[in-house]
């Protein structure tokens, strides 16, 4: 797929089938984007659930954050990625290594690598590259 466009209905249709996203990257603090983004999903129905080992055993917006992809105890159906392009892999290959992998893989806005949404639609994933699902939801009335 080319990662430089989005067909409308290609977000739409992850958007409104995704219940469970888990959110790498989450951070505590209420002035990261990571922060408002999980508020927002959080106040439109999603079951958010953040990692990030730092935080590990901690909660942030009220909910348990786990260190790991691998610790989370529920299937996720999204992983939304708040780290940097060059983790971006190491994400896709700890998603790979779930026995219940996610339906897609979303990185934020200035997050891409397309070696690794290659290596992710390769094993049936789909990828979303660039994107904030806090924006695209209101905008595509999701």
């Amino acid at each position: 797929m080319n990662h430089d466009r989005y067909p409308d209905d290609y977000i739409a249709g992850i958007l409104n089938s995704v219940k469970t996203i888990a959110l790498t990257g989450a951070s505590p603090n209420p002035a990261r984007p990571s922060n408002g983004v999980m508020g927002y999903l959080l106040s439109r129905g999603y079951n958010v659930i953040p990692v990030n080992p730092g935080q590990a055993g901690k909660q942030i917006q009220g909910q348990l954050v786990y260190a790991r992809l691998a610790d989370i105890p529920v299937p996720v159906d999204m992983v939304d990625v708040f780290r940097a392009s060059e983790y971006l892999h190491g994400v896709v290959d700890e998603a790979l290594a779930l026995a219940l992998r996610p339906k897609v893989i979303w990185s934020q806005l200035g997050v891409r690598d397309d070696a690794a949404a290659a290596k992710a639609e390769a094993a049936g994933i789909k990828i979303v590259m660039d994107r904030c699902p806090a924006i695209e939801i209101p905008r595509l009335a999701a």
